[in-house]
């Protein structure tokens, strides 16, 4: 029986590839074939391009717009799935949702078909792992996985704690300070409190802390200065993975950073309406914290100009954390043999569409920030406008650091090195993203939406983003030929254009 083209593309998204494909054998000796290179993994939860660096003139981040002047900047990076996890395991194991079948689990990693093997298997499942393979010490200190200190535990404290990735880590370092736990300094508000700690604390924002150590990533950062400073002496690289909460909701920093922000000339959504969408969605998540002003969508003027500053300024926040961190990373002099990245595991709408979440295959949930320094490249810093992927971190880091890939799956992406070292090379002809059933594909002018049938390619969806990031005509139906075009790039038409 032949499979239709939807029956063989679905078939493609559940897919798990068998495991001892392209598995090559476990070494436990150290493989790198140039100088050391350290590697400082900086992940932020939810953080979209709402920085200086990228033009964002209300956005007050010093220190990762200075960050920006060494590094190289990628404006048009775009996440495989607009949710943690998901977004989580295409980084960490360098598989498109295409093979991996991860399109919206946000347990992937640890539940389900697409789950990691805690018996070691023939090649690395994961990025860290591949690093501990290859001779590196591996710390993880706060949320590179989807969990917050790298356990499974449930949101209320209960699971067995083992490591979401086996074999990957040499240290589980996160603090947990007054909240006891990983997913109380995820919710974490001031005094110990949080969301999950039974006692109702579900505000929107929060801005109460005197200091950053009143908050998790303020001890995060403390705790990743102290493991650097160990570090610096061993003859062993490392590879640490330094991953914070905020701008996640709630919406919590000190008090500073909210006295900070009410001077900036904050301005509403520039684009507050609902568009005619079959992939809008009513941001759950944000509409279950307890507010101030009415729940209603869209949020009125003041409201909507008030929680953008309440996420501007946990930015502000995460921003003096990161500083300080990358301060002393170049006052220990470590900063020349590290290569650093800085990655938002997605993109967030700040009420533009009128959704206040991720959860949407559109730009502002897919389009998400990425810089790296590459010491070792020499390069003048420059902003990179080439469309490139969250899956491409994977193979980017490992040929900088000349490590062989023994990787239990191939790697989808491609290695970024030839846009670090010319800005101006071509990158990809289209970017894919995955949400469910819908897959998005972005060129430099258009992104189209379409979901997976049982009848083909449905609700098509075609949007001009040359004007605007958040479109609301859908042109599907007036540019057959450009879908159909855009389809093909993205292999989802065959040579003779039949969709598949």
């Amino acid at each position: 029986m032949t499979m239709t083209g939807t029956e063989l593309l679905n078939a493609r998204l559940k897919m798990t590839w068998p495991l001892a494909l392209f598995g090559l054998l476990w070494v436990t000796t150290p493989c790198w074939s140039q100088p050391r290179q350290n590697v400082l993994f900086i992940a932020v939860d939810d953080l979209r391009t709402e920085l200086g660096c990228y033009g964002v003139k209300e956005a007050q981040s010093p220190y990762l717009d200075q960050f920006a002047r060494q590094s190289i900047v990628f404006d048009h990076h775009y996440v495989q799935v607009p949710t943690c996890g998901a977004s989580r395991y295409a980084l960490l194991t360098g598989r498109s949702p295409r093979n991996s079948g991860v399109t919206s689990n946000n347990a992937a990693l640890y539940q389900g078909p697409s789950a990691l093997k805690v018996n070691a298997t023939q090649g690395a499942a994961s990025m860290p792992e591949l690093f501990r393979m290859s001779g590196y010490r591996t710390i993880c200190i706060g949320k590179i996985s989807h969990t917050p200190d790298g356990r499974v535990f449930a949101y209320n404290g209960q699971g067995d704690g083992r490591h979401e990735l086996p074999n990957a880590w040499d240290e589980l370092a996160t603090p947990f300070g007054p909240w006891k736990r990983g997913w109380g300094t995820f919710f974490a508000y001031a005094g110990g409190r949080h969301r999950e700690d039974g006692n109702g604390h579900e505000d929107l924002m929060e801005f109460k802390a005197e200091n950053d150590r009143d908050l998790p990533d303020g001890l995060m950062a403390d705790v990743a200065i102290r493991r650097l400073t160990e570090l610096k002496d061993q003859d062993q690289p490392f590879f640490m993975g330094l991953g914070f909460f905020k701008p996640h909701l709630p919406f919590v920093a000190t008090r500073s950073d909210w006295k900070a922000m009410e001077q900036v000339d904050v301005q509403p959504p520039t684009s507050p309406n609902r568009p005619d969408s079959d992939y809008w969605h009513r941001s759950g998540e944000f509409y279950r914290y307890k507010m101030d002003f009415p729940k209603q969508n869209p949020l009125a003027m003041e409201d909507a100009v008030t929680t953008r500053r309440a996420y501007l300024a946990c930015v502000r926040y995460v921003d003096r954390q990161i500083g300080k961190v990358l301060e002393h990373l170049d006052q220990i002099g470590l900063a020349d043999e590290t290569i650093v990245v800085v990655w938002g595991d997605h993109g967030w709408h700040l009420g533009e569409s009128a959704i206040w979440a991720k959860h949407a295959p559109y730009e502002r949930a897919l389009n998400s920030t990425l810089m790296i320094r590459a010491p070792q490249l020499g390069n003048a810093p420059s902003m990179c406008h080439a469309l490139v992927e969250t899956v491409d971190v994977y193979p980017t880091l490992v040929d900088l650091c000349g490590l062989k890939p023994h990787t239990q799956h191939t790697l989808d992406g491609q290695s970024l090195k030839p846009l670090l070292v010319d800005p101006q090379s071509p990158g990809r002809d289209v970017s894919i993203s995955y949400w469910r059933k819908a897959i998005s594909i972005r060129s430099r002018d258009y992104r189209l939406i379409v979901r997976a049938g049982t009848s083909g390619m449905e609700n098509v969806e075609l949007y001009d983003l040359r004007d605007s990031k958040d479109p609301l005509e859908n042109l599907a139906s007036t540019k057959p030929k450009l879908v159909e075009e855009l389809l093909q790039a993205g292999k989802f038409v065959d040579s003779e254009g039949s969709r598949r």
